[in-house]
């Protein structure tokens, strides 16, 4: 069987059997070009299970690298010392690596950057990527991909969600109008025959599209953003707004009732299992005084609280709330609110997962 490097006492074979009538070579190393001392480094370290990350090349080195392994043929002990030996020198006198492009660039010093030259820069950094096109498209978010599944055509939408990932893909069809889903899906069945030059050209005008569209001002979309300000804004105005949104903007003011999370949606948003974990995160007296307020403005809530802590806690809280006033409409909109943000907190720390709002 064929060894990945078989060697004789004057020949390592990078491909091939050993022929017998050069097993007596010149022992001098050949001089090699440093695109044929690369090949030598690569085909060295995946024959030893090394990964190297290849696929990340732009495909023109990809090409490139392919044709230089397939005509080096033999390289014998003398050469590939010399090349190793090149190598390490190399490796051992480098005291600091800088990344290879913009795009990496912007990952080191991304904790570091303004939002607003963050957005600058990343959308430099797409611009000159000259990597696997659908590596970068299948990185963006399901924000920037779904604009695209209603401008480009429906077999140029069929290969987009064959090259993303299965969750990804899931997710943008089953946001798609029955009749456009049904159609998508259809011509994914069209696909068997299409060349993978078809599919890159595909990948590279689907990238231009993403790179051509503006850089928001903002992360977040304008309905979550008026959605956390009414958060924590007193019911009875929330309630007015919400009712001016109606009416001037029906469809935006629906995105902006699924943003609000407020202290009557915790029921429908938070899983039982959580509720001691909440409640010891939020101060006793505060907790107290925003069950007292919510018997009147969302009962419901209290009593899903109370039937998820432990029994002896609930019957002493229950008792407390009973026992206090009821508070100012302030002082209760300010400890239902602080119960929220005790939740978003944990939310974004990772202690709990909310469930995704109803329609």
């Amino acid at each position: 069987m064929q060894q990945p490097f078989a060697a004789d006492n004057s020949t390592i074979v990078l491909d091939g059997e050993i022929d017998s009538d050069v097993r007596m070579v010149d022992v001098t190393p050949r001089r090699l070009s440093k695109k044929q001392k690369a090949a030598v480094i690569v085909r060295l370290l995946l024959g030893h299970g090394v990964s190297l990350g290849v696929s990340k090349l732009p495909p023109e080195d990809q090409n490139n690298l392919a044709h230089t392994i397939a005509a080096l043929g033999n390289v014998d002990k003398p050469t590939l010392a010399e090349v190793v030996q090149e190598f390490t020198r190399q490796i051992d006198n480098l005291a600091l690596s800088f990344p290879r492009d913009l795009s990496e660039t912007v990952e080191l010093l991304e904790p570091y950057l303004a939002p607003g030259a963050l957005g600058k820069l990343r959308a430099a950094a797409e611009r000159t990527d000259t990597t696997d096109p659908w590596a970068r498209i299948s990185r963006q978010p399901v924000e920037r991909l779904r604009p695209l599944l209603s401008s480009e055509s429906a077999e140029v939408c069929s290969v987009l969600l064959s090259k993303l990932g299965v969750a990804k893909a899931a997710e943008l069809l089953g946001e798609l109008p029955a009749e456009r889903s049904d159609i998508l899906a259809h011509s994914m069945a069209l696909t068997e025959t299409i060349t993978p030059d078809l599919v890159e050209r595909i990948g590279l005008h689907l990238a231009g599209v993403l790179d051509s569209a503006p850089v928001n001002a903002f992360e977040k979309a304008a309905a979550e953003r008026v959605g956390a300000i009414l958060n924590a804004t007193p019911q009875e105005a929330r309630d007015r707004m919400l009712e001016g949104l109606q009416a001037r903007d029906e469809p935006f003011a629906a995105e902006v009732r699924k943003s609000i999370f407020a202290f009557p949606h915790i029921p429908a948003r938070v899983e039982p299992a959580d509720v001691p974990l909440i409640m010891r995160k939020v101060d006793g007296d505060t907790a107290v005084t925003a069950l007292a307020a919510g018997k009147g403005a969302a009962p419901l809530t209290v009593e899903f609280l109370l039937e998820n802590m432990s029994k002896r806690l609930a019957e002493q809280m229950r008792d407390d709330a009973d026992a206090r006033n009821a508070p100012k409409p302030e002082e209760g909109e300010a400890a239902m609110a602080e119960v929220i943000a005790s939740i978003r907190e944990l939310e974004a720390e990772g202690e709990i997962t909310l469930l995704p709002p109803e329609d």
